[in-house]
């Protein structure tokens, strides 16, 4: 009998065990990620302190493991997690979707916001970590220009992400301080991104959505390879007030935005 036959139902707690299997895995990936949600986390509650009920997007959520620390940090927000891979919101949905509403989206494809249902609400912020890094540049401009067009004034967008310095030098030497780093604390132990599917392609309770998966096809890959300065002059470009980093570690950055008031 075959795997697709033998399918079962995802239950939340097998969705934790493959979220909290996911978590590790990306941990060889990012730089000091737990610290890097941290930060992010510490941004919103700043931005939207005077505001009652905020409303807070995190583009590419994957199965929600920033939304769900924003959900935990803001319990009064509502956080919409956008993704296009049916598996990972697949999981985000059976594990956090009590304090998560998840939407099924193509950032920056035609219409994508209104996926989110939004209902003619302004967002107070949007985040976005490990994800913005595929879209090409005129792409990611337009994603920015529509972001900034939809936040609140004073609203801000933060990305956290592999964001290199323009002189080579200085970006070779963050290379080495995050692949030192995660020497250190054991990262590159962990799982890998090739494993972690490997192993999900052989679960009989994702079967449903990895078979969802595959009819869509290979989503977004790759890396635009734009600088931090870039994206500074970018979301300058697409309108926002201001904008630079906030915290980097090696080439780990969190990024922000702020719209004029």
């Amino acid at each position: 009998m075959s795997r697709r036959l033998m399918s079962r139902p995802l239950t939340a707690e097998r969705a934790g065990e493959w979220i909290r299997r996911w978590e590790l895995q990306q941990e060889r990936y990012a730089c000091d990620r737990e610290a890097r949600f941290t930060v992010i986390a510490d941004v919103v509650e700043a931005a939207t302190a005077a505001v009652p009920r905020p409303l807070i997007a995190d583009l590419g959520c994957g199965p929600g493991s920033l939304a769900a620390r924003l959900a935990e940090r803001l319990p009064h927000a509502e956080v919409v997690g956008v993704d296009t891979d049916p598996l990972l919101l697949a999981l985000g949905r059976a594990h956090h979707g009590t304090a998560v509403r998840f939407a099924d989206a193509t950032i920056g494809a035609p219409g994508w916001l209104a996926c989110l249902e939004l209902r003619g609400r302004p967002l107070d912020a949007v985040v976005s970590a490990t994800a913005l890094h595929y879209l090409p540049e005129p792409a990611l401009l337009s994603v920015y220009e529509q972001v900034r067009d939809r936040l609140r004034g004073g609203g801000v967008l933060v990305n956290g992400d592999h964001l290199f310095q323009e002189d080579p030098a200085v970006a070779a030497l963050a290379r080495v301080v995050g692949s030192r780093h995660a020497e250190r604390h054991g990262a590159d132990a962990h799982e890998d991104w090739t494993g972690w599917w490997a192993a999900a392609a052989s679960a009989p309770e994702l079967a449903g959505p990895l078979a969802e998966r595959a009819r869509r096809g290979p989503g977004a890959g790759g890396d635009n390879g734009l600088t931090l300065q870039r994206h500074v002059e970018l979301l300058h470009k697409a309108g926002f007030a201001a904008a630079g980093p906030v915290w980097q570690y090696g080439p780990s950055c969190v990024l922000v935005a702020v719209r004029e008031p």
